[in-house]
């Protein structure tokens, strides 16, 4: 399972690996190279809502609550609070990241994808929150809409067209 973790302001990519009798956790912080660890599932135990184990002659108690990518993490003593960002989190932000159109000129790709359908064409007034297109990206359709109202100067992608992340996919002009 892969996913990434943001605490105190650091990023964080983890990839964790069930084996047989172990997990195998790859850690990369963010500007360094991947660490690599691993966790005898004979030093692990599981209650109700918190997990055991044992990691560097070190015992651990870990609780965490949250839900969407919001967590706090109870270790040590002490709690920390950390987002975590799954492969569909990881494309909501990606997507947001690139398509944001604040005051922005134009609607960008936040990732990789197809375009499905496309809702708009260049001189049509939009208005807030209507959709301009769908997108997909990593098996998953993506409606991307308008955050504020504008007019289509031109649209740059057609149906089935495939984008790379960064790509221009409608110019925007005032109303």
């Amino acid at each position: 399972m892969y996913f990434e973790a943001e605490l105190r302001g650091r990023k964080y990519k983890v990839d964790v690996t069930e084996h047989r009798h172990a997990w195998k956790i790859s850690l990369q912080p963010e500007g360094q190279e991947w660490k690599n660890y691993e966790i005898s599932k004979n030093d692990f135990k599981q209650a109700e809502e918190y997990i055991s184990f044992l990691f560097g002659g070190q015992s651990y108690l870990v609780d965490v609550i949250g839900k969407d990518t919001e967590y706090t993490v109870f270790v040590r003593n002490s709690h920390r609070n950390i987002k975590i960002y799954n492969d569909e989190m990881l494309l909501h932000e990606s997507l947001k990241k690139g398509g944001v159109l604040g005051g922005s000129t134009d609607l960008r790709s936040g990732m990789p994808g197809k375009i499905i359908e496309i809702f708009v064409k260049p001189g049509d007034v939009i208005k807030e929150n209507a959709p301009l297109l769908i997108m997909e990206a990593m098996k998953m359709e993506n409606e991307m809409r308008s955050s504020r109202e504008v007019r289509i100067k031109e649209v740059c992608v057609k149906q089935g067209d495939s984008v790379e992340a960064g790509a221009v996919l409608i110019k925007f002009g005032e109303v």
